[in-house]
């Protein structure tokens, strides 16, 4: 099922949903750095990333719901969609959390922003895997005409065609 939401024929939610969970997820490693080492930088860098990664999510969502929204009722898809979705909110709440638990950028971080946040991470495995699920495994937001030998999606203003009737011309 072809994704909703498009820059240059690609899924936009796809392109976007790598900063919120390399940025988030990078927070809590400059969190346990700091943990290991006592170093105040590391709790300023995973301050900062982690809002660095609240902002891209709320930037991703969006374009996730979406797609989501085209899905077919009563679908597998549809349920793996939701979980993924209402998972990812639950994530984002969960950093939300965490950042604001922390008083600032060099304040080192509390037991429950540190709980807060590491549940976010472990929840955003299950969710990750969940949006795996539904491109890898379900197509969702894979082109209709994904083949090894489609063309560019640059190539194309409109439907890119299908290995068949590419071979045709």
């Amino acid at each position: 099922m072809e994704s909703r939401a498009k820059l240059l024929g690609h899924p936009i939610h796809q392109m976007l949903i790598v900063f919120p969970l390399g940025l988030l997820a990078t927070s809590v490693l400059f969190d346990l750095a700091w943990l290991l080492s006592g170093s105040a930088t590391m709790i300023t860098v995973a301050y900062w990333t982690m809002a660095a990664g609240i902002l891209g999510a709320i930037v991703a969502a969006p374009f996730g719901t979406i797609d989501w929204m085209a899905i077919p009722a009563g679908t597998r898809a549809k349920r793996i969609g939701a979980m993924h979705g209402a998972g990812n909110a639950v994530v984002s709440l969960l950093f939300i959390g965490s950042w604001f638990a922390r008083p600032d950028a060099r304040t080192e971080p509390g037991s429950l922003a540190l709980t807060l946040s590491f549940s976010g991470a472990l929840l955003a495995l299950v969710t990750a895997w969940l949006g795996g699920e539904l491109v890898s495994r379900l197509g969702i937001g894979v082109s209709d005409a994904a083949s090894v030998d489609a063309p560019s999606s640059l190539d194309h203003a409109g439907p890119v065609p299908t290995h068949a009737s590419s071979a045709r011309r």
